[in-house]
């Protein structure tokens, strides 16, 4: 059963900054995956904002290119998620799993960015 376990969440004025942690345990194929950050606003549905593959490319969601990175550390099976220049639409539970997503969804990270 693969754990997954997210923080690094808060609360933050806009312009502020968060990192996130992902700790994946129970996989042995994690340095294989594509990894990813999502988010669930209230009221929306759960969007995919950035992947990181296996040798380390990058892609992300137009509403946080530049200002947001992932990054990964297959070692420690652990994905990160800098947050930088925060706008309160960021505000949302975020979570990392696969993409695509395939497994379950824990509780995730709150962040709220107040304005």
């Amino acid at each position: 059963q693969v754990q997954r376990v997210e923080s690094g969440g808060g609360l933050v004025q806009s312009g502020g900054s968060l990192r996130l942690s992902c700790a994946v345990s129970g996989s042995i194929f994690f340095s294989s995956y594509t990894m990813a950050w999502y988010r669930q606003a209230p009221g929306k549905q759960r969007e995919l904002v950035a992947d990181i593959d296996s040798r380390g490319n990058t892609n992300y969601a137009g509403s946080v290119q530049g200002r947001f990175t992932i990054s990964r550390d297959n070692a420690k099976n652990m994905v990160y998620f800098q947050m930088n220049s925060l706008k309160p639409e960021d505000t949302a539970v975020y979570y990392c799993n696969t993409a695509p997503s395939r497994w379950y969804w824990g509780q995730g990270t709150q962040v709220t960015v107040s304005s």
